[in-house]
């Protein structure tokens, strides 16, 4: 059985590689910048007796540490692949970005921890100063989220690293208007109150990180590609191609995605263009650039001819011995 790789080369790896060498720039701009100024709002923070301070700076900290991963990631990404680690270090960005989600989550649990604690034991806060070093921290961090904003919004590793300085964004502000309040009312229970507001504000986007870096190292398929829509495409799309099983689809990054496939052909199909047009509608309609197609002609490789690479339909027994792939049928053509 004839059988075709084809790498992703070309243009498009060209400019995936310009692509990430200005990512990884960018994160290692905004990671110096981050960990240059939280030390001063560390110290601030225990000046002022400020928990907002301290969140924001316990927020710099371990974002300054994860955007240094994050340009490690980058790093690693731009090696070239080798015998061992056939599809290079890409997937180092996802596992980043995991861990920079659970790091976000943790910080905001701690955060609310402290908050209770001022609750039941309040502090006094010198507003002045807090307010000039909120400012300075938000200065900052706006610097950073410059250097990252246009970075590639496909990649989980710099998502993970905007959503870090997003966060310290958030922190700086609350830190801000919790310091006028104090100025104006002496109220400090709205420093603890804000810090948890900040928290509970990037639980929601720390849990979809997680969720969608933990789906890509688990091999699942991106949420934007749906595995059936994609192989109905296919045998609507391209003539010579009559059904389409067998499919596994994920992404090493969230921006490259993987496919593997089985086409069975029509008898007159000549197999090497029908790979092709494969291949050209699999990156040109869904973005998936780096596939493998196994062509058949009368039966399937793994399956036999019960798995339906023929005409006519199949029997009850046959859909139960492969119910395990699915089958969505559409006249005499089945999708597995």
């Amino acid at each position: 059985m004839a059988h075709s790789h084809e790498h992703d080369h070309g243009s498009h790896a060209g400019h995936s590689h310009d692509l990430g060498n200005a990512d990884k720039n960018r994160v290692l701009i905004a990671a110096l910048l981050t960990g240059g100024f939280m030390i001063a709002e560390a110290i601030g923070g225990l000046l002022t007796g400020s928990l907002a301070l301290l969140a924001d700076a316990g927020h710099m900290l371990t974002d300054g540490v994860a955007l240094a991963f994050a340009w490690y990631a980058f790093h690693l990404a731009g090696r070239a692949a080798t015998s061992r680690m056939t599809y290079g270090f890409h997937r180092v960005k996802t596992l980043v970005a995991f861990v920079n989600g659970l790091a976000v989550l943790a910080i905001g649990l701690w955060i609310t921890y402290e908050a209770w604690e001022r609750f039941n034991t309040p502090a006094p806060v010198l507003g002045g100063p807090m307010l000039v070093i909120a400012m300075l921290g938000l200065g900052v961090n706006i610097a950073a989220f410059y250097a990252l904003h246009g970075g590639d919004r496909d990649s989980l590793n710099m998502r993970g690293a905007i959503l870090h300085v997003l966060g310290d964004m958030l922190g700086s502000v609350a830190a801000m208007i919790a310091a006028a309040v104090i100025i104006f009312t002496g109220w400090t229970p709205i420093d603890p109150i804000l810090s948890v507001i900040v928290s509970l504000l990037m639980f929601r986007s720390a849990w979809f990180l997680v969720h969608e870096s933990g789906t890509l190292l688990l091999e699942g398929s991106p949420a934007a590609l749906d595995r059936d829509k994609i192989a109905a495409d296919l045998v609507a799309h391209v003539s010579s191609v009559r059904e389409v099983h067998h499919v596994h689809i994920w992404s090493l990054d969230g921006a490259r995605n993987v496919a593997t496939l089985h086409a069975c052909l029509e008898r007159s199909a000549e197999p090497f263009a029908a790979i092709k047009a494969v291949k050209a509608r699999l990156a040109t309609a869904h973005g998936i650039t780096h596939a493998t197609v196994e062509p058949e002609i009368e039966e399937c490789a793994d399956y036999g001819k019960a798995h339906g690479c023929h005409d006519g339909e199949h029997s009850h027994e046959d859909d139960h011995k492969h119910a395990h792939a699915g089958h969505t049928h559409n006249g005499s053509r089945h999708l597995h």
